[in-house]
């Protein structure tokens, strides 16, 4: 196992058992944002590892007092975005936007009631810091809980599947001119986590049948970041060094 998915693993099971889908709204609320929160810590804490040393968010000392993740100006507002990395020189170098989709709706039993608004939620995101940020590498990284892959009727497709459609023209920004609503990498993980476990795995939005890890994932985002800013930064053996 990567070291990330050690981080990752240990993170999201320290949030504690999902609550039931018949939980109260706020509950459920709130222990979707410490899914995001978690996985953020974790991410930000692998790429400190491989050389991105401001990346937050960190836990306090680290970076500094509170380390929490960062308020970044946009071009249509101020935004806090969950892992970033950037520096006094540049600005965003790299942003890592976290959603997750965890209960079944209560009247139709399938996970894709807010699938649309969490699209909407990270489009804005990547609107606001591209057009502030051109340069900017922006990842994705959609949560949807495991049971998101078998809940298909015979009148609709699963929401796993349903995700990558939706999601699917969003992706694969190769060019500091391109969309500003596209992210460069964009993530699927399905998602079976609990106080004693946490099982995932991810995908890259648009092929639903091959898997891909974590640690490929931040790969790619990596180089791309590298890619670029080829002035002041090069990927080697895993790590995002200053250019020789």
């Amino acid at each position: 196992m990567a070291r990330v998915d050690d981080l990752l693993e240990a993170a999201l099971k320290g949030i504690g058992d999902k609550p039931s889908d018949t939980a109260a709204a706020d509950i459920k609320k709130r222990y979707s944002e410490m899914v995001s929160a978690a996985a953020a810590v974790a991410i930000a804490d692998e790429l400190r590892y491989r050389g991105l040393k401001e990346a937050r968010p960190a836990p306090p000392g680290v970076l500094d007092t509170s380390g929490a993740e960062r308020r970044m100006s946009g071009g249509i507002g101020a935004k806090k975005v969950d892992v970033t990395w950037a520096t006094e020189e540049s600005g965003l170098l790299l942003g890592i936007s976290i959603k997750s989709i965890n209960f079944r709706d209560k009247r139709s039993k399938n996970f894709q009631k807010n699938l649309t608004n969490r699209r909407g939620d990270m489009l804005f995101e990547a609107v606001t810091l591209h057009r502030r940020f051109p340069y900017a590498v922006l990842g994705g990284f959609f949560f949807l809980d495991a049971g998101a892959e078998t809940d298909s009727t015979g009148k609709r497709r699963s929401t796993f599947i349903n995700t990558h459609a939706r999601l699917g023209l969003f992706t694969g920004r190769n060019d500091p001119g391109g969309r500003d609503e596209q992210y460069e990498h964009l993530y699927v993980l399905l998602l079976d986590a609990s106080a004693s476990h946490a099982k995932y795995r991810m995908y890259c939005v648009g092929d639903c049948d091959n898997e891909v890890t974590v640690e490929s994932a931040l790969e790619d985002l990596l180089k791309a970041t590298a890619v670029r800013n080829p002035d002041f930064y090069e990927y080697y053996n895993g790590i995002l060094r200053s250019a020789s």
